[in-house]
């Protein structure tokens, strides 16, 4: 950008003019007493300043956007939610089209929403059943399984004296408290002697077998390596705070220690995690996302970024780490997969779609085009708050239809989203007309419908969801963790991490304690057969007997 002074005719003429398709700022002196004298002259002077004064307000608009956002990303609250006035608004809009949309809404609202996790309805009366319990808000009953010491508390042979007739008291029951307390994680040595074993005649000696372990020679046993592994990858506690735990149990594990730790075990679970990876990717729909992540490099002066990707399907989670954001991750990764791939709108995966012979169906995520109409309020309400409206009722229409089987869902889909869908890319072409490219309504609209026919595809199968939440569910304990621990080492650290966060995150997704996953496979996988290693996956997984 430069600065240049120019005259207009005769006279000096002062303001300040901005070029912005050249990046011109252009610096006029404007002298209210000394004007031209010719109205050609005086015209295309006031022509120019109010084109240059749009140009301006529309950057100034821009910046303030962003501004906003930035404002709003640092301070603000991370929901999206959405005011009264988006009905008002959408009601206002409906009429001004004539839309058909107004019959849907009122037969929609007559449908109750889908709750299959409320409780079943008490039975008429007269019935001979007894009503179930309504559930409460107090405190809820501690586990069974808990260990617990009984102390029993007795009055005195003087207290059981009755103060009316002196005679002494019977007891006739109890009361029973409970009082949780907390007992604090301990460690032990386990010391394994192997008896050794040597004939009279020097002929033989032989030592008693112990069972593998799963970091041979290695101090740590498969219970301690579980818990450095939960708790850096799914409790979010760096490597150094455990070291000052352990300090304060009396034992000394440095970092760098439970750092080669948790290498050897994600080596060790390699071809477990490639057995995980082909669960996720034998579904019919996966979905996928990313996250940046710091990463040390001691060739440069502060850390670059790495990328971890998340692929969701099924009843797994596997993640996976590449030193860039480049296209050949996620193709590597997909490599042998065939099916649908819901996904942001990110153009790495463009050519995965298109490519003879691949059969990836490409899904695209409401969310996301949600995201871009509600951060375009600022600058245009109306629009963006009628499309928010617009997409209020596919997720309505979604979650009535939320205990559906999937051929259920395909049918409700077609009979009110499509029409609904119809209708609203018609209202987007119609204001899109109306908005300026480059302003964030236009914006926004320009994504919807590039993305239109991915978009409706979740409309075609009553197995795909409407948005990529899951994949973006899956990455907040990334996104918690990168803050706790604050980077990776190296691109082998990366690694490591998505190995070990796989397993946690899958048992996690099935209810599993993946503590006792990991010590258990821990210590069975060093001797189990590589060609039954399915039945240590954790939808698979059951305890060992032993």
């Amino acid at each position: 950008m430069r600065e240049t002074r120019i005259n207009i005719g005769p006279q000096r003429i002062f303001g300040l003019l901005f070029n912005e398709t050249k990046g011109i700022i252009y610096v006029v002196v404007i002298d209210p007493h000394n004007l031209p004298d010719n109205p050609a002259v005086l015209r295309q002077m006031v022509i120019d300043l109010a084109t240059q004064l749009e140009a301006h307000e529309r950057r100034l608009q821009r910046v303030q956007h962003i501004l906003e956002q930035l404002l709003k990303w640092r301070y603000g609250q991370k929901r999206e939610k959405i005011d009264e006035r988006q009905l008002f608004l959408f009601a206002v809009q409906l009429e001004a089209t004539g839309g058909d949309v107004e019959e849907l809404i009122a037969e929609l609202d007559q449908q109750p929403e889908s709750q299959p996790d409320a409780p079943p309805a008490p039975p008429a009366t007269g019935s001979a059943e007894k009503p179930a319990p309504a559930r409460g808000h107090g405190r809820k009953p501690l586990p069974r399984a808990l260990t617990r010491e009984r102390i029993a508390y007795e009055l005195s042979a003087a207290e059981q004296q009755c103060p009316h007739c002196a005679g002494m008291m019977e007891r006739i029951g109890e009361e029973v408290s409970e009082r949780l307390e907390y007992v604090p994680a301990s460690l032990k040595v386990i010391e394994e002697v192997r008896g050794k074993y040597a004939c009279a005649c020097g002929g033989a000696l032989k030592t008693a077998p112990k069972p593998e372990q799963p970091i041979e020679k290695g101090l740590a046993g498969a219970s301690l390596l579980a818990q450095v592994a939960v708790a850096k990858y799914a409790d979010h506690c760096p490597l150094h705070r455990q070291e000052g735990i352990f300090r304060r149990h009396g034992v000394e594990l440095s970092r760098k220690t439970m750092c080669g730790w948790m290498r050897q075990t994600a080596e060790l679970l390699a071809p477990l995690y490639e057995r995980l990876k082909a669960q996720a990717l034998a579904t019919p729909v996966v979905q996928t996302d990313d996250t940046p992540v710091a990463v040390l490099d001691p060739e440069l002066p502060k850390t670059r970024t790495g990328r971890i990707w998340t692929y969701v399907g099924g009843s797994a989670t596997v993640y996976d780490y590449t030193p860039t954001r480049q296209r050949e991750g996620p193709e590597r990764f997909l490599k042998e997969y065939h099916g649908y791939l819901q996904a942001d709108a990110y153009s790495g995966y463009d050519q995965l779609y298109v490519q003879p012979g691949r059969g990836l169906v490409e899904v695209a995520c409401w969310a996301h085009a949600r995201r871009k109409f509600y951060e375009a309020r600022s600058s245009a309400l109306t629009s963006a708050m009628t499309a928010l409206a617009y997409i209020g009722l596919l997720y309505k229409l979604e979650r009535q239809a939320r205990a559906l089987e999937s051929a259920e869902r395909l049918a409700w889909r077609q009979r009110y989203a499509v029409p609904l869908l119809e209708e609203f890319r018609g209202y987007l072409e119609r204001e899109r007309a109306r908005a300026l490219p480059k302003s964030p309504e236009g914006m926004a609209m320009a994504y919807a419908l590039s993305n239109w026919a991915a978009l409706c595809r979740y409309t075609q199968n009553g197995a795909l969801a409407i948005d990529n939440n899951g994949a973006e569910r899956s990455l907040r304990g990334v996104a918690v963790g990168r803050k706790n621990w604050m980077f990776f080492g190296s691109d082998r650290g990366g690694r490591t991490a998505a190995v070990l966060t796989s397993f946690i995150a899958s048992c996690q997704q099935i209810k599993l304690d993946p503590w006792a996953y990991l010590r258990d496979v821990l210590t069975r996988i060093a001797a189990h057969p590589v060609n039954a290693l399915d039945q240590l996956l954790p939808a698979n997984w059951k305890p060992s007997p032993a």
